[in-house]
């Protein structure tokens, strides 16, 4: 999954998923450069979908803000 390029868009990848999914809090958003696998599989266990759906998400999600 490191093919995500999330680090200069995270605060706003952040709150359009808190948007999308009321029921994410900042913990499960907590997001360290490098660490992108444990964001995914902190978002797989919360929302209950696979990784490449979150990752093809949020991949969405960067396209409408860069």
């Amino acid at each position: 999954m490191s093919d995500l390029k999330i680090d200069g868009h995270w605060n706003s990848l952040k709150g359009k998923l808190k948007q999308k999914y009321g029921e994410l809090t900042e913990d499960d958003l907590t997001y360290t450069e490098g660490k992108q696998d444990e964001l995914l599989g902190r978002l797989q266990t919360k929302l209950g979908q696979t990784k490449e759906e979150i990752a093809g998400e949020i991949k969405k999600l960067l396209d409408e803000v860069s």
